[in-house]
Order: C-alpha cells, then structure tokens, then sequence
C-alpha cells in the first residue's frame, strides 16, 4: 500500500514538474518572441524617424534657400546697390559712408552664413541661435524683435533644437514678409519638464479657416510632431499671430 502511495506520489510529481517546466519554457518563449517583436519595432520606430528626420531636412532646406534668395535680394542687394551709388559720386567726404555700408553689407553675408549652417546651429545652443536672429532684425530694423527667457536653460536634443529653431525662422520670415506687424515677440519657458515656446506678432493676421488649410502651417505642425513636439497657431484679422511650441523631455 505505502509502495503504490510512493508510487503515485512520484508520479504527481514528476507529472507537475513537467508542466511546470513546459509552462517555464512556453513562458520564456513567450518572452522572447514578445522582445524580439519589440526590438523589431523598435529598430522599425527608429529608422522611420530617421527617414523622417531626413525627409524634413530637405524641406526645411528648400524653404530656407528660398528666404535666402529673399534676404539677398531685399536686404544685402540693397547695401550692395546703396555702395555702388555711393561710389559713383564718392568724394573725400563721403567715402566713409561708403566705407560703412559695405561693411554692414559684409556683417549681414557673414550673420546670414551663420544662421543657415546646420553645423553652426549644431553647436551652438538654441537660445543663441534664436538671439542672433532677433538681433539681426532689430540691426536691420525688419521688426523691433524682443526674446524673454523664463526658468533655468536646460540641454535640448541637437536635431530637436534643429527643427524647432527652423520652425521658428520660418515663422519669423513669415511676419516680416507677410504680417506687416511691427513688433515681434519671443518667449522661453523652461518648464520642469518641458519647454514652451510662444512667437507672437502684431501684424494683419488671418482667418481661422485658413489655419486649418495651410500646407505650410501643416507642415510646420508635422516637423513638430517628429520631435514629440506640439504647434499651434492662434491668429484674428488684425490682430496678430501667435505660435506656440510645446516640447516635452
């Protein structure tokens, strides 16, 4: 009797150490089936962003050869122009005035060189690069351009620090071209754990239905969107634009 007590006993046993084994195996096949598809994806996730990110770079550099095209003609063509008036009736007395404006001519090309090279935007820290761009409106007197920091700086991922100061040289060459404003303001907002952007203007503005149609306001949104980003614009006829970045770490 105790024989076939042990007998079933051992029998119980090994029965719920096999299941058990089988259930430890089925698990753990499980679980690697489950981490290989997540790293797939993964690995999927990343190279989308970076077909993305690629995708959004050549529109950004599209966009910005055209304000480029602009600038030179509108603004250093100008100096240029005003130089070779001015060298056509130069005199003793004049060749000082001549001597200035080329040499603002020469600061512009350099100001203008700087704000479209990618590797200079790399190193150097957001808020620089959007105060080089006030500065050079204030200089050229586009719009009287003001940029308020709030809270303590903290680092920003380099392509997101790309993409949201091109949105935001898209938005301020917008104003200047288009929104006949006259004042131009910018504020940071270095949050716990996001930074808020607001680019606001007092130009002519625009209906509501054209924010939602606008293919470049939808692709200024989609660039956003990329780096996790959000972008709203707000606008009334008449009373302005207002853009704001909300990018969370």
């Amino acid at each position: 009797m105790e024989s076939e007590e042990r007998v079933i006993i051992l029998l119980v046993t090994t029965i719920i150490i096999v299941v058990f084994v089988v259930f430890v195996v089925l698990l753990f096949g499980f679980y690697q089936k489950r981490k290989n598809t997540l790293l797939i994806q993964k690995e999927e996730d990343k190279k989308r962003f970076e077909r993305e990110i690629s995708e959004t770079q050549i529109e950004i550099r599209e966009e910005t050869l055209r304000n480029i095209s602009w600038e030179l003609h509108d603004n250093i063509g100008q100096l240029l122009t005003l130089a070779k008036i001015q060298l056509q009736n130069t005199s003793s007395e004049n060749i000082h005035e001549v001597s200035e404006t080329i040499t603002k001519g020469l600061t512009e090309v350099r100001a203008l060189s700087k704000l479209i090279n990618p590797e200079v935007i790399k190193n150097i820290r957001l808020i620089e690069a959007i105060q080089l761009e006030i500065d050079r409106f204030n200089r050229l007197n586009f719009i009287k351009s003001v940029l308020r920091i709030k809270g303590k700086e903290f680092a920003i991922d380099k392509k997101a620090s790309i993409i949201i100061f091109r949105i935001l040289q898209e938005f301020f060459s917008n104003t200047i071209k288009h929104s006949k404003g006259k004042n131009l303001n910018v504020a940071l907002d270095f949050k716990q754990n996001e930074l808020e952007i607001i680019a606001k203007d007092d130009g002519i503005g625009f209906a509501s239905e054209i924010i939602s149609k606008g293919i470049g306001l939808e692709n200024i949104k989609n660039r956003a969107k990329l780096i996790g980003a959000t972008a709203v614009f707000t606008s009334e006829e008449n009373k302005g634009t207002t853009l704001k970045i909300t990018y969370k770490l």
